[in-house]
């Protein structure tokens, strides 16, 4: 299983209608709104990295009021939890 990591920065007050769209692609394991320079988080998981590129480019990025996004993809030899 692949997971990436994405930050989303969207229009001032469309948090939580993105977060609610977010919310309904299964690969999603997590979505939360945050403070700071992004707006929200994303944790996204998917049997391979086609299917994350997938889900990334025609679906998040397309969600209407997403102004830009990041994604960090994790380096699974470095440990962590």
């Amino acid at each position: 299983m692949d997971t990436l990591y994405i930050l989303i920065n969207c229009d001032l007050g469309a948090e939580t209608q993105i977060i609610s769209e977010l919310a309904k692609i299964p690969e999603i394991m997590e979505v939360r709104g945050t403070y700071g320079v992004y707006d929200i988080f994303v944790k996204v998981q998917a049997p391979t990295s086609g299917v994350l590129e997938e889900i990334v480019t025609n679906k998040i990025r397309r969600i209407p009021r997403v102004r830009s996004t990041v994604t960090l993809t994790p380096i699974m030899s470095q440990g962590g939890r």
